[in-house]
């Protein structure tokens, strides 16, 4: 063991440095004190709608294939109508949760819950 230690420490030390990319103030991890709950759920809430979308267009675009390749079969047709309808629904879920997240976080003077500030357009009378 004395032996591992000396080739890990050249100087003898007992000691073996954990702290990522040397400690140095160019740490991948040293900014890891700045990170909050507040960011880490914001953070999960705009993955999870993303991930919700993207699962949404790809069922839509699944739908549309199934119903190109139905050949006019009615039974089939109708599953795939069923499905395009099923995932436009799941679609404006997703955002209509999107957009009411958004104007909470803004009544309530939290911000954007997304990470930034709703921009309202304003008129400026010109």
């Amino acid at each position: 063991m004395r032996n591992l230690l000396a080739a890990v420490n050249p100087d003898g030390s007992n000691q073996i440095q954990l702290t990522p990319g040397g400690g140095g103030s160019d740490s991948t991890f040293s900014n890891l004190s700045s990170i909050r709950v507040s960011g880490l759920v914001s953070g999960a809430i705009t993955l999870a709608l993303v991930v919700a979308a993207v699962i949404f267009f790809f069922m839509l675009v699944i739908g549309g294939i199934r119903w190109i390749l139905s050949g006019g079969d009615k039974g089939q047709t109708e599953a795939a109508r069923s499905q395009i309808t099923a995932a436009l629904i799941g679609l404006v879920i997703v955002f209509a949760a999107w957009a009411i997240a958004t104007l909470i976080g803004n009544l309530f003077g939290l911000g954007n819950i997304f990470g930034g500030q709703l921009a309202l357009p304003t008129f400026t009378g010109k």
